[in-house]
Order: C-alpha cells, then sequence, then structure tokens
C-alpha cells in the first residue's frame, strides 16, 4: 500500500487513516494503476471489492467526517481538503468533470452544503461530494466503533453500481445503494484505488482491516470473501479483576482518598476556581478546544507588532501560527469590557460551529480562560504574508474581481437565510468580514452578531447592533434583526466595492459623506456612473489596475477600501438604493 498523509500501519496490521485529530487528512492506495477502462471503446470493466474498517468517533455520538472508497488519476489527490471534502478535492475542483474521481462515501456529518441526507449514510461520489446517489446506512451504526464489511460492485456489461454493508462477513441479499451509471465517462484508462478518509472540527479515527479486490468482466467480477475471524481486530477494554482484586483496589482506594483529601483541598478548590470550563453546549456542538497556552504561544502572548490583523468593537484579531501544526489560522480575542461578553460568544460557537458552507468562514475551536474568550478562525490571505514587496504595492481589484467577490457574499447570505435548518442572521455585514483567500475568492466571517430563529417564526426585538452605514433603516425603531436587515447590509457593501471607498467617508466632500445618499442622489439626477470607482474607468470588462487607493486586499486576508483613518459616526437616513 502507498501510504499518504497520516495515515501509519499499526503493528497488529491494522490500517489507521486518521486518528482524533482535527482537519486530517489519511490515504491508503493499492501502489499501481488498474485498467479500469478498456482501451478499445472506453467501456468501463467489471471489478468487485470488500473491505473492513471502523470508525471510532471522538465523542461516542459525533463522527468526523468519514471514509470512502476512491479510484483516482493521482494517489496523493493534490490539493484535496480535509473536513466534508474527505480528502478527496478541493472547493474549488469540487464538481469539474475533469477531477475523473470515484468515490462510495461512509459519511458520518450531515453536510448542508452538499446536501447529505444525514450523519449515517452511505453515497456514491462521481467529481463531486454532493452524492449521485445515497441512502442512510441504518441499521447499521457506522460510527459506532464496531468492524463494518462492505462490498462495491460494479457491473460493467449492466452499468450498474451496487454498495451492501454489514457488522457480519455475510453480504447481504439487497444492497443498500442500486445505482445505474456509466464509470466509462468518469473513469480514465488507468486508476489508482484505495482508501480516504478526513477528520473536521470534530474527529474520529477511521481504521481499515482488510481488503479484497478483483478485476473481471460482465458481472463475474466476485472479491475473494473476508474471513473476519482472520482479521486483526481493534482492542477491547480489559476486563476488569476477580472480586477479591476488586476489593481490595477499591479499599486500597478508599483509603489513599481519605488521607490525600484533607491536605489537597484547598489546593483542588483554587484549582477548580481558575480551571478551564468545559460548557455544557460544547457537548452539543463539539467545536474543537484549543489550550489556552498553545494559543498564547502562537501569538507570541497576543503581541500587537507583526501579530495584529484588526481592532473592533468587541476586541481584537491576531495571526497566530499553530505550534503543533505550523498552520496559520486568524484568533479573535473577545475584549474584556466587551459587551459582547459569552452569551454572544456561545451564540458565535452554537451557530458557525455547525454552518458549512465554501463561502463562509470556518470555525476551527476556540478558548477560555477566565474573561479571556478566544476564537479560532481558518487564516485567509492571498499572498504570503513573508513577501514584503506585495504587501507594500496592493493591486487594485479589477471588476472582475469584485464582481466574484459579490456573487460569493451573496452566496453565504443565501445559505445562512434559507439554506439551513434554521434562519442564521448575520447582522454584521461589512467589508472588513469579508475576506480573500489565495483564488481571491470571498468567505463572510465574524459570528460575533449572529442571531438563530426557528423558520416561520417571528424575530424578536432586541439591541440594535452593527456597523453605521450598513444598518437598515427600519432597526432604529423596530429593534428586529430581519434577512432584510442583512440584504440592505449587503447593498450598502455593493456600493461599497463599486464605488471603491466606506460607506461613510468623513474626508469625502458634505454632499458625498453618506455614500447611500450620494448614490441615491445620483441615480435620481441620471448620472450614476459618478460613483463609480474612477479607478475602474476605462479598463474594460477585467477594469484597471493601478497602486494603491480603491477596492482592495487588506494584509490579513479582508477586503478593505480606499484608505484613511475611520472619522465619526454617521448614520444614513434612511434611502434604500435600488
Amino acid at each position: 500500500m502507498t501510504l499518504n498523509g497520516v495515515t501509519e500501519l499499526r503493528a497488529d496490521g491494522i490500517l489507521r487513516l486518521t486518528n482524533e485529530t482535527s482537519r486530517l487528512i489519511g490515504h491508503a492506495f493499492y501502489p499501481s494503476p488498474l485498467r479500469l477502462v478498456t482501451s478499445s471503446g472506453g467501456k468501463a470493466v467489471s471489478f468487485s471489492t470488500s473491505f473492513a474498517f471502523a470508525i471510532v468517533p471522538e465523542y461516542p455520538k459525533l463522527g468526523g467526517h468519514g471514509l470512502a472508497f476512491v479510484a483516482a488519476p493521482d494517489p496523493r489527490l493534490p490539493g484535496a481538503l480535509p473536513s466534508q471534502y474527505l480528502g478527496l478535492l478541493s472547493a474549488g475542483d469540487n464538481g469539474n468533470a475533469t477531477n475523473h474521481v470515484f468515490a462510495v462515501e461512509f459519511d458520518t456529518v450531515q453536510d448542508f452544503e452538499f446536501g447529505d441526507i444525514n450523519d449515517n449514510h452511505v453515497g456514491v461520489d462521481l467529481n463531486s461530494l454532493a452524492s449521485n446517489a445515497s441512502a442512510s446506512a441504518a441499521p447499521v451504526n457506522l460510527k459506532s466503533g464496531e468492524t463494518v464489511v462492505a462490498w462495491v460492485d460494479y457491473d460493467g456489461d449492466a452499468r450498474v453500481l451496487n454498495v451492501s454493508i454489514s457488522t457480519t462477513a455475510e453480504k447481504p441479499a439487497a444492497p443498500v445503494v442500486s445505482f445505474r451509471v456509466d464509470l466509462g465517462k468518469v473513469l480514465l484508462e488507468e486508476m489508482y484505488v484505495g482508501f480516504s478518509s478526513s477528520t473536521g472540527l470534530l474527529a474520529s479515527s477511521h481504521y481499515l482491516m482488510g481488503w479484497s479486490f478483483r478485476l473481471g468482466t460482465g458481472g463475474n467480477a466476485e472479491a475473494p470473501p473476508l474471513d473476519l475471524k482472520s482479521l486483526p481486530s481493534l482492542p477491547r477494554p480489559k476486563q476488569e479483576g476477580n472480586s477479591t482484586t476488586k476489593i481490595l483496589a477499591a479499599t486500597f482506594s478508599a483509603f489513599v482518598g481519605v488521607v490525600l483529601l484533607a491536605g489537597a483541598t484547598a489546593y483542588a478548590a483554587h484549582r477548580y476556581k481558575h480551571r478551564d470550563v468545559v460548557e455544557p453546549w460544547e457537548l452539543d456542538y463539539g467545536p474543537h478546544r484549543f489550550n489556552y497556552s498553545e494559543l498564547r504561544r502562537a501569538t507570541r502572548g497576543f503581541r500587537d507588532r507583526n501579530h495584529l490583523l484588526g481592532v473592533g468593537g468587541f476586541g481584537k484579531v491576531y495571526r497566530a501560527v499553530l505550534p503543533s501544526s505550523g498552520e496559520t489560522v486568524a484568533v479573535k480575542r473577545v475584549s474584556h469590557g466587551s459587551r459582547q461578553g459569552l452569551r454572544e460568544f456561545v451564540a458565535e460557537i452554537a451557530s458557525i460551529g455547525r454552518l458549512r458552507h465554501r463561502n463562509l468562514v470556518q470555525l476551527q475551536g476556540w478558548c477560555r480562560r477566565r474573561a479571556d474568550l478566544l476564537l479560532v478562525y481558518d487564516f485567509s490571505t492571498n499572498h504570503s504574508d513573508a513577501d514584503e514587496k506585495h504587501k507594500q504595492q496592493q493591486q487594485l481589484l479589477t471588476w472582475a474581481v469584485r464582481w466574484q467577490v459579490l456573487r460569493d457574499v451573496a452566496s453565504a447570505l443565501l445559505y445562512l437565510h434559507e439554506g439551513w435548518d434554521r434562519v442564521v442572521l448575520h447582522r454584521d455585514v461589512k467589508a472588513s468580514n469579508v475576506l480573500l483567500d489565495a483564488g481571491m475568492r470571498a468567505r463572510l466571517g465574524d459570528f460575533g452578531l449572529a442571531k438563530l430563529h426557528e423558520r416561520g417564526a417571528n424575530p424578536s426585538t432586541t439591541r440594535v447592533v452593527g456597523t453605521l452605514g450598513y444598518l437598515a433603516p427600519e432597526l432604529t425603531w423596530t429593534g428586529k434583526a430581519t434577512p432584510a436587515a442583512d440584504v440592505f447590509a449587503f447593498g450598502a457593501l455593493a456600493l461599497e466595492v463599486v464605488a471603491g471607498r466606506r460607506p461613510i467617508e468623513p474626508r469625502a466632500p458634505p454632499e458625498e459623506l453618506v455614500l447611500a445618499e450620494w448614490a441615491w442622489e445620483r441615480y435620481a439626477a441620471g448620472e450614476v456612473g459618478d460613483v463609480v470607482d474612477k479607478r475602474l474607468r476605462g479598463g474594460g470588462e477585467g477594469g484597471g489596475v493601478s497602486r494603491g487607493g480603491g477596492c482592495r486586499r487588506g494584509e490579513g486576508g479582508p477586503l478593505v477600501l480606499a484608505p484613511g483613518p475611520r472619522g465619526p459616526a454617521h448614520h444614513a437616513r434612511g434611502r434604500q438604493v435600488p
């Protein structure tokens, strides 16, 4: 086998594709390519495979994320991502016909972005993580920790793919998935076959105990059966000793406890008072909890110099390099005197910890120590931070890039408002909360003000929060956050991106102070073109490229606008721009 990522062969003969660590990828492939498509006619040949695997989650009922039997042109699967991508594809490649990737996934997380039916299902994936066919794995529980046997059979003549699963060596009479598909249109002539697995915010150990594979013609490719008794098995908890041993152990433990209790009470009380408390909601939502000392080292003691990315009303955001993995992340440290407090902190964890969308910044985890509240996010940047020259000469974003940014943010808002099981109100859509990745694709972040409510329910009245210039005018008298308020903020962002300036610009002439008011007046006068960023004019569809000013990408990832200090607060006077 060719092993990539964190996959390891244990001494007992079991392949461990991933361990209980967040955001890992593990690959295990047969070392030589197999001819899965005939050279004449491009017809996929029949094949049959059987394998025994086990998924042991970090938390008993919360899997993360699953494994897949896969056929791919390259066993390294370059560019593949962990979490919901199962180590198979990336966000940019997902759905591309040029991938030539075929997979049968055994998924233990319900991902709404890909339309997963539940958190315990089998799916057939053709060049995409959005399954072409899927079915519940019940009554088999994929994340039970028990050994599961799977059969994947493809009849090249009938062009039918069958997938079966069981907790015994006996193949069920009826498959869990039967899918008619011509794999000759997906696979290349020679392909590598093997397995891929990944973890996300939640983690599972994914094990492979045995694998049987056979190529054939027609429907005669029956893989040799696996003898579960001869396969290695996961170690079970050690058996308890006899009654005498139990009595002696209990007596000794009680004696030691009594002797130590008096001297340890004060110290234990002190440690309990200052320990990192695991809140009950963490068990429900489960994002990874980071060690405080690790985050402190990663930010050099939360040093502003060379680490501070931004400052807002709710604290500071730092760039950090995790010592354990070397990964660069963004750490939001909620200020001690912030009104956001623990309740909003919990709301952010509860909401974004479960959201999955390519245009949302992914929350990696959290940390709390006494009054310090810390959130750890993906770090988005479209250039190396070591490239000082690029940092000093930031390019003006072309119109094509700006247009894509607005499309990406709109996609994120559509998911928040309509694509999840509850309505998520972001309540702080603005340029500084839009991050650009290496491909100049936008992701919406910072859910510190987010609120959730059930579909069909009326949002409750609350205090008005957000950023001046983006606030919908009706918020001042209704106090109700609605999806329309997020859409208004998106409209302000759209004007901002088109004009290349902030919604409220204190350096502008008085009539241009509030961007929405000025744009409305120019629109009414038939001169709306005056609002467009002058640096884009004459650049054609792609827009011009110049240095300095305008709409640009700031250090650390956020989309920023025309340079200059932030001025006094002003409020738009209530007109909406079409």
